[in-house]
């Protein structure tokens, strides 16, 4: 179970991002050290990403834009590392434009630079807002733990080098021990393994099981993407689909998820619903409500049982096609939902355009409820707001019973989280499906 979610004891937040804060991250660095032992801290990895151009979007877009970036990093940060990291994991604000990672798995060094590398493509990707697209300019630094190092020598390392990557407009990532690169797998390699992995059936598909809030029944599941990748080891979906997207080769990874995804639902009892997750460039392809109802007839799984996934990146490409897109979607009995909803900047233009049934609340939005007022007044707005509009809420990233019994009684209808069920192989849903 990850650190940024589950609290013991309860962090202190960043009033703005939501993220545990410094001081948080000392504390949690220190336990982490000390439960390791001297000898046995080469599992405890960390990174500090800094973002270098903030400064120009605050003065091309104003402060409140330049909070909303900050928020939208913060979302990124976590989303990312909730997808790539097995083990305990921490992602905090680390004052200012700064953001800290720090991991405690098993991870070799290659892994721990891809990884930096991933999450600085991520950060840099751009990010929309009411005023205009913003571009950050991340850097990182980034270490694993010495024998006998502390967390304050840890952090003087972090600050350190990336003070020093910051300074050298070529580089990205910086080891603190100064070495920039590694023998391994560069980006042509791994385009061509994902290449293999495609051509091999090996992108494995799981299951995040959905449930609904009245009862507590199975209702469905996320169909989820994973790559275990001979050297690097696990890649999530966030990561393979940016490896795909620089092999320019994002369709094909996307309808092999999805025929795989409706080949298995094929067989689930006839109450359960498929959800998939779709792209910006699924849906900036002329044909893709055609191929969607082409995989969902060769499967056998019926349109109405199917939810399409849309997130708010993807609709920044080119509102009024993907509006046409989904009409025609839509028109076939699919299901569509406005995916990470809480976690950008919530573009209620979206709801009035775009022919949606269902809102699904990021995690940003759920985690705090319990102990914010702040953040129980908003849920229950959005909540409001999409009875107003006739669409079902799913929430994302329920962790705790509490979560659970809030999200219910202000009139969510189903949930997805930590607390019932982590992600599943096929066979494994099968058989909680059938208990």
């Amino acid at each position: 179970m990850h650190d940024m979610l589950v609290a013991n004891p309860e962090p202190a937040r960043d009033a703005l991002t939501g993220l545990p804060d410094a001081a948080t991250v000392a504390a949690r660095l220190g336990t982490w050290l000390d439960q390791a032992g001297a000898d046995r801290r080469g599992n405890v990895h960390g990174l500090v990403i800094g973002l270098r151009r903030l400064d120009a979007v605050n003065l091309a877009y104003g402060e409140a834009a330049g909070d909303g970036a900050l928020v939208a990093v913060a979302s990124r940060i976590a989303h990312f590392a909730s997808d790539e990291l097995a083990g305990q994991w921490l992602a905090a604000r680390w004052g200012g434009s700064a953001f800290v990672l720090l991991s405690n798995e098993p991870c070799s060094r290659e892994r721990w630079q891809w990884l930096a590398e991933m999450l600085a493509e991520t950060v840099a990707a751009p990010i929309p807002g009411s005023a205009g697209t913003m571009r950050l300019s991340p850097r990182v630094a980034l270490l694993r733990a010495l024998p006998g190092e502390d967390a304050g020598a840890i952090f003087d390392r972090l600050s350190q080098t990336l003070a020093l990557v910051q300074r050298q407009p070529a580089r990205r990532v910086l080891w603190a021990d100064g070495e920039t690169s590694l023998a391994g797998r560069s980006a042509a390699q791994l385009e061509a393994d994902l290449l293999h992995a495609l051509d091999r059936s090996e992108i494995e598909v799981l299951y995040q099981p959905q449930f609904a809030l009245a009862d507590d029944r199975l209702t469905g599941a996320e169909a989820l993407a994973r790559w275990q990748h001979p050297v690097l080891g696990r890649i999530g979906a966030a990561a393979l689909f940016a490896i795909a997207e620089r092999a320019d080769h994002v369709t094909q990874l996307s309808r092999h998820i999805a025929r795989r995804a409706l080949a298995g639902a094929a067989q689930w009892p006839a109450n359960l619903r498929l959800s998939l997750n779709v792209t910006a460039a699924d849906l900036t392809q002329g044909g893709f409500a055609e191929d969607i109802a082409a995989l969902i007839a060769q499967s056998g799984f019926p349109a109405a049982r199917l939810t399409l996934e849309v997130t708010e990146q993807a609709l920044v490409v080119d509102l009024e096609r993907v509006a046409r897109q989904l009409e025609d979607i839509a028109a076939t009995g699919v299901c569509l939902a406005l995916d990470d909803f809480g976690a950008g900047f919530c573009n209620f233009r979206y709801l009035k355009l775009l022919p949606l049934h269902m809102l699904k609340l990021d995690r940003a939005m759920i985690d705090g409820i319990a102990s914010d007022p702040r953040d129980l007044a908003v849920l229950r707005a959005i909540v409001a707001m999409a009875r107003a509009l006739d669409l079902r809420i799913i929430a994302e990233g329920v962790e705790t019973e509490e979560q659970r019994a809030l999200v219910a009684t202000e009139g969510c209808d189903s949930y997805q989280g930590f607390l019932r069920a982590q992600p599943m192989s096929a066979a494994e849903f099968a058989a909680l499906a059938e208990s």
